[in-house]
């Protein structure tokens, strides 16, 4: 299978171009552009927020204190008056009674309190307000998919983050493979891994109304083929998997019939990628071969990354000497692990 490919590279009509991958030829393959599919950073850092504050579609309930005689808004031997459910309107005004239409929105729930009671004040001297709101859909926060819970929440408070809506919601859901997480806000999409989440701090942000916070499974994949310990698809279980990750997730190269020194990734780029210089690849399709039996091989395998949608292809020789590769490959895994 490998003579084919590689005779078939010689051929001046070949719609393919062959690389061995070694140490000399990593920095340029670093220069190429990257075939998989194109992801958003995640966002640069925390929103700042001075406090959770009124958005139209918040429902607002007032209480209005009057120790007066004869008050305007309350009956006799009535201290009090409520008014419930009273809806921040589009404009982000409430209507009040002999007052007219306030404008609250973008206000603090103290701030509008006072607001409130200051234009009663003109009316009703001794008045005192105490006002409660609940969150509308535009200060709340979506959580979809891929967790316990998936519901709507309130932003109670300005220190609600995107950990802490994960753990209201119950939790990633632990079947997900490499779980992803993508937060829309503003029309924009940025996406990070669970695992980075956890890892840095930094990417804990804060969330306000309007987000949609999404979790789903890494949709990346590669396929396995020929003389390997799996002919089958595989989800990425990690941001990054190296061509000698990629080995050992399909369990290796068969040790009866596996040529350590033919083993191949087919990957296919887009026509807007193709390019003469050294920094593209010369065809859209292309052939990088890997020679396992040397220590450069499993070097460069190791920083070799694995696109979505490669082939990786262990091709047939009737003498290899597997078992000593096979045995180098499980002593680079062991390691990677114990540093990890």
């Amino acid at each position: 299978m490998d003579y084919e490919i590689l005779q078939g590279a010689d051929d001046p009509d070949a719609d393919f171009a062959v690389y061995p991958v070694t140490r000399e030829f990593l920095p340029a393959l670093a220069k190429w552009p990257h075939p998989g599919p194109h992801r958003h950073g995640w966002i640069s850092h925390s929103h700042t927020a001075s406090g959770p504050t009124i958005r139209p579609g918040d429902l607002v309930s007032l209480r209005v204190w009057d120790s007066t005689e004869n008050s305007l808004l309350t009956a006799t031997e009535q201290q009090a008056v409520d008014l419930s459910d009273i809806e921040v309107s589009k404009t982000g005004a409430i209507f009040m009674p002999y007052v007219g239409d306030l404008n609250i929105a973008g206000k603090t729930t103290d701030q509008a309190r006072l607001h409130i009671q200051t234009a009663l004040e003109g009316i009703i001297p001794s008045a005192q307000v105490q006002l409660s709101v609940v969150p509308g859909r535009k200060n709340s926060v979506d959580l979809v998919g891929g967790v316990t819970k998936p519901g709507t929440y309130p932003v109670v408070d300005d220190h609600f983050t995107v950990l802490g809506l994960l753990a209201a919601g119950g939790g990633v859901m632990p079947s997900l493979v490499n779980p992803q997480v993508r937060l829309i806000r503003n029309g924009r999409s940025y996406e990070t891994s669970i695992d980075r989440l956890y890892e840095t701090p930094s990417k804990n942000s804060l969330l306000i109304g309007g987000d949609t916070l999404i979790v789903e499974e890494d949709e990346r994949y590669f396929l396995s083929y020929g003389s390997t310990g799996q002919e089958a698809l595989h989800r990425f279980p990690k941001d990054t998997v190296s061509a000698l990750d990629a080995v050992s997730i399909m369990s290796g190269i068969n040790d009866a019939r596996g040529d350590p020194e033919g083993v191949l990734i087919l990957r296919e780029y887009p026509a807007n990628a193709v390019g003469s210089s050294p920094d593209r690849p010369r065809m859209q399709r292309v052939v990088f071969t890997f020679d396992l039996t040397t220590s450069d091989g499993l070097f460069s395998a190791g920083r070799f990354q694995i696109a979505s949608g490669d082939l990786l292809v262990g091709t047939e020789s009737p003498v290899t000497n597997v078992r000593t590769v096979l045995g180098l490959i499980g002593l680079a895994v062991g390691a990677a692990a114990a540093v990890d």
